[in-house]
């Protein structure tokens, strides 16, 4: 388990690489299976979350 929030934020976020010297990608990754492929949906109450198309795993 994460000690700190950003210790989990580093979980979730992971660098993919960058193209340049100015743009820097940010991939999600799946906190359960480790996957990259991730979905940006519309929340319910208008919030954003996260499903992993992978595996369908979905979080906010």
């Amino acid at each position: 388990m994460p000690g700190s929030s950003l210790e989990e934020e580093e979980n979730l976020l992971g660098v993919a690489g960058t193209q340049g010297c100015l743009a820097t990608r940010v991939a999600l990754i799946c906190p359960s299976c480790g996957s990259t492929h991730v979905a940006q949906v519309l929340g319910d109450n208008g919030g954003i979350s996260y499903v992993c198309t992978a595996c369908g795993h979905s979080w906010s």
